[in-house]
């Protein structure tokens, strides 16, 4: 059973709430799709590096003006980092209404249309 302030927790739970997301294990990692494209990636200490973050699809641009702002908790990942993917530690403090922002950039730039449009419905 996880602990209640298990990232891999909070995050399941953030993610459901997009529309037509699903989560499978790739390359060992839990990995959600929207659509047939993946948009994030859990990992606890891939390769030994000690963190526990999340890697969130987003734009060159953001990926670099979050890790200038805080490389403390942001940085740039391994194999898909150089295509604008942003890494988020998850072993330090969290502003969870943030990430839960990063979550849906990165569910944006890869959901079908009619699971965006259900997305903004919900929206309101």
């Amino acid at each position: 059973m996880p602990r209640p302030g298990d990232p891999l927790r909070r995050l399941r739970r953030l993610i459901a709430r997009l529309p037509e997301t699903h989560e499978k294990l790739s390359h060992g990692a839990p990995t959600w799709w929207g659509g047939r494209k993946t948009f994030a990636t859990f990992h606890r200490n891939h390769h030994g590096d000690g963190r526990v973050a999340v890697w969130i699809k987003a734009s060159r641009d953001g990926q670099e003006a979050l890790v200038n702002h805080d490389p403390k908790c942001f940085f740039v990942p391994p194999y898909v980092g150089p295509s604008g993917w942003v890494g988020v530690r998850l072993d330090r403090a969290v502003d969870w209404k943030m990430l839960e922002g990063l979550l849906e950039e990165g569910y944006r730039m890869v959901a079908p249309q009619r699971a965006l449009r259900a997305l903004d419905e919900a929206q309101g």
